[in-house]
């Protein structure tokens, strides 16, 4: 790669309402449930689902929750990722810009700012910041990036940095993060990721290998690692505790946030009821799917999943910040660009 391209950079997370009010969250709703990733059903059933069902019911539920964690300054998903954006900024020349799946601000406005900032930009590498492959997380980022860069006709190339659940800076960066809390005293981490429907998996495998009905399916290497959401899950936890030295008795991995059945097991707020009566009173939890901070990590797990842990018999519940601006988080996110910039495109897709 000549270093002279004009490049831009834009950081691509999930998205939030414009604001806390319902009219706003029903139309954050319906853009992301209506997303044929993360509800794959026949549009017209999903559009009844969604439309009638879903949306209507949850959308005043989850306004009153966006309220509990909302800031001054707005979403913290959004404020988390422009200071992950400012961040970035100072490490790296190219402009860096920000870009939602859902809600604001938009791909198409991301990729405008940056045409407006580079004359004659060449290149735009996108990065998801979503460090494991999912349906309806990395893939429908990319998918839709790449469906409006289409749809624009933009005159620049467009690329991808690919999952990183295992790289090793991130590694460090997941590892620092956590390292001033497992040097206390606790009984137990659980690693909560965001949970996606089983049948998610099986469709993502391109070998035909995965099974849905084994529990251990998983746990080996994969001959489609790149595809299998929670394979990848165990090998990030895995690598995470093997670089802090916590002992394989010391922590274990739930699945949050499912909706409907068929979700993978086990729940963590299943898990967070069952804790204490096994004797586990202190509790450290984190949620690695996200690397910023937002409602299913400030409201469900530290709010409400502290809630569930307590007045099951626990003792002390400690929620472990996402990475957010952790400075190795940022500067792994300035080197894989610079790198890149080097000649070495190993962490970007083609």
């Amino acid at each position: 790669m000549n270093a002279s391209t004009k490049r831009g950079i834009l950081l691509m997370n999930l998205g939030s309402p414009d604001s806390t009010e319902v009219k706003d969250v029903r139309k954050y709703l319906m853009e992301f449930l209506m997303d044929e990733r993360v509800i794959d059903k026949p549009y017209l059933l999903r559009l009844l689902l969604v439309g009638g069902i879903i949306v209507p019911f949850r959308a005043p539920k989850s306004a009153e929750a966006y309220r509990q964690i909302w800031t001054k300054e707005g979403s913290p998903l959004i404020v988390l990722t422009q200071q992950l954006q400012q961040a970035v900024q100072e490490k790296i020349p190219e402009p860096v810009e920000i870009a939602m799946r859902y809600g604001n601000p938009t791909v198409e406005y991301g990729l405008d700012a940056l045409m407006k900032k580079v004359p004659g930009l060449e290149e735009v590498i996108a990065v998801p910041l979503y460090p494991h492959f999912a349906m309806s997380s990395y893939e429908t980022a990319v998918e839709h990036a790449k469906a409006v860069h289409s749809k624009k006709r933009y005159p620049f190339r467009l690329t991808f940095i690919k999952p990183f659940y295992n790289e090793p800076r991130y590694i460090n960066a997941l590892a620092d993060s956590m390292r001033p809390f497992v040097s206390g005293d606790y009984d137990h981490i659980l690693f909560s990721y965001h949970g996606v429907p089983a049948r998610h998996i099986t469709k993502s495998d391109i070998t035909g290998s995965h099974r849905e009905e084994s529990p251990t399916c998983c746990d080996v290497v994969s001959s489609a690692p790149a595809f299998c959401y929670r394979h990848q899950c165990f090998i990030t936890t895995k690598l995470v505790t093997e670089k802090l030295g916590i002992p394989a008795n010391k922590y274990s991995v739930s699945f949050q946030s499912r909706l409907g059945k068929g979700w993978l097991e086990p729940f963590t707020d299943i898990r967070l009821e069952e804790m204490p009566k096994e004797g586990i009173k202190k509790l450290l939890i984190l949620c690695p799917a996200f690397v910023s901070d937002c409602l299913e990590t400030l409201e469900e797990i530290a709010m409400r999943g502290k809630e569930t842990f307590m007045e099951a018999g626990g003792e002390s519940f400690t929620f472990i910040p996402c990475l957010n601006v952790h400075p190795l988080w940022t500067e792994t996110l300035a080197s894989w660009i610079k790198e890149y910039d080097n000649g070495d495109a190993g962490m970007v897709l083609q």
